[in-house]
């Protein structure tokens, strides 16, 4: 947008644009410097009854200055949903005619270890807190407030605070709380909050954790909850109407976030840009996503099978998922548990194990195996197969040395095993 453009676009605004430049300007020193001179061109403009031309000029002259992206006080820095270069905008679904199931269903499934929430707690226990989600602090934009979402903040993630003994002491009913997201359970819908640093992602590192004040919640939920309160809003009116739409500079900003050059522009034909594609451009990468995600809708249908009883539907259904997906980490864990349910222990602990493979920190598949080897264990017991035994119950308690069921186990054998060293080795042959 050039200048002359600029110009005519700000004549519209008069005292309005005034007010709203000292307010997000009011850090800037070379805002302070010329704030006496644009005041007085807005006051003649508006009570002198003129058609006074030094607003626009003003803002002509100075627009590399007011607008200069390169320009952020410390409080746009420690905010990265703040910044102004271009216009904020709410989530866009808030515009669209989503369902409420449709829109908690796509939250969970983009929902990432290390993206911001803001929520309100709702309720203190010994273990930690609750807190009703509001809105996204970071990462991942949703519209989420009217979800009646909840997460928990275990007592081992929340930091202490000064001289309090008791790390939740610091904390009270409603207050708003800044947290990283730690675990989702995508299964039972359970997401697993933390105020400790080491919960953000990279680029998130600089923000703040713990308690929140309503006048720094984000830009974008500000003006969601302006939006949900005028069904008149429109997605093209909030748009003209932010401060960053009407930057000059925001295009080329825009332009660096994605890495596009306009020196070099990117080409849509393979053969002359395929050098500069990054991996998840190409359509392998992009297949296997939309194959995660398919499945993940099976496996979705496959546990409400589940649990109303269908069990013949819902191991159709992860067979399903397991034929588009082959790893499908999910699927593998829904399968075993139903396996294990039906009394397939050797198909349970398979599929558990081929998903602990592909992602050795999944939760529940660790926790179902260390549970399956444990019942395989009693099974071979009853058999006299003593040592075969011993070798699951030791194999469960090296994925979980504190799983109590295990432990004692082993200890109970291990006392079975001395006893039958001192029988006769016709007898010992039918312990192993």
């Amino acid at each position: 947008m050039d200048r002359d453009l600029l110009r005519q676009t700000l004549s519209h605004h008069g005292q309005s644009l005034f007010t709203h430049l000292k307010c997000e300007q009011s850090e800037n020193p070379d805002f302070k410097a010329i704030e006496p001179d644009l005041s007085k061109a807005s006051y003649q403009r508006k009570y002198g009854g003129e058609d006074n031309a030094l607003v626009e000029q003003f803002i002509a002259r100075k627009a590399d200055i007011l607008f200069a992206p390169s320009w952020k006080s410390s409080a746009l820095l420690e905010d990265v949903n703040q910044h102004i270069p271009y216009a904020i905008m709410p989530p866009l679904e808030q515009f669209m005619e989503v369902s409420f199931e449709e829109r908690r269903n796509l939250l969970y499934r983009d929902i990432e270890r290390g993206d911001i929430v803001i929520g309100r707690i709702n309720s203190i226990r010994d273990f930690g807190f609750f807190v009703t989600l509001i809105c996204m602090g970071g990462g991942l934009e949703r519209d989420i407030e009217d979800l009646e979402l909840t997460a928990l903040c275990p007592l081992r993630d929340v930091p202490s605070n000064g001289n309090h003994d008791d790390p939740l002491s610091y904390y009270q009913l409603n207050d708003l709380i800044r947290a990283g997201v730690k675990d989702i359970d995508r299964y039972h819908e359970k997401i697993t909050i933390s105020l400790q640093p080491s919960s953000l992602g990279p680029n998130l590192m600089n923000l703040k954790l713990g308690v929140f004040s309503r006048d720094d919640l984000p830009l974008q939920y500000s003006r969601s909850v302006r939006v949900a309160n005028d069904n008149t809003e429109t997605y093209e009116r909030v748009l003209e109407g932010s401060l960053g739409y009407s930057n000059p500079s925001n295009v080329e900003y825009l332009l660096g976030k994605i890495g596009v050059s306009d020196t070099q522009p990117p080409s849509l034909m393979r053969g002359l840009q395929s050098k500069h594609f990054l991996e998840e451009d190409f359509a392998t990468t992009i297949r296997k996503k939309q194959s995660a995600s398919w499945a993940l809708k099976c496996v979705r249908v496959g546990v409400d099978h589940f649990k109303s009883g269908r069990h013949v539907e819902a191991m159709n259904e992860y067979n399903k998922a397991l034929e588009i997906d082959t790893n499908n980490v999910e699927a593998l864990v829904a399968r075993g548990a139903l396996y294990a349910n039906k009394g397939s222990l050797l198909k349970a602990i398979t599929d558990f194990e081929l998903a602990l493979e592909s992602c050795p920190t999944h939760r529940n598949a660790k926790k179902y195996l260390c549970q399956t080897l444990v019942e395989r264990g009693g099974q071979l017991e009853e058999e006299e197969k003593l040592v075969t035994a011993e070798g699951l119950y030791r194999k469960a308690l090296a994925l979980d040395d504190s799983f109590q069921g295990a432990k004692e186990a082993l200890k109970k054998i291990e006392l079975l095993i001395q006893v039958s060293s001192n029988m006769p080795w016709q007898c010992q042959l039918f312990l192993i």
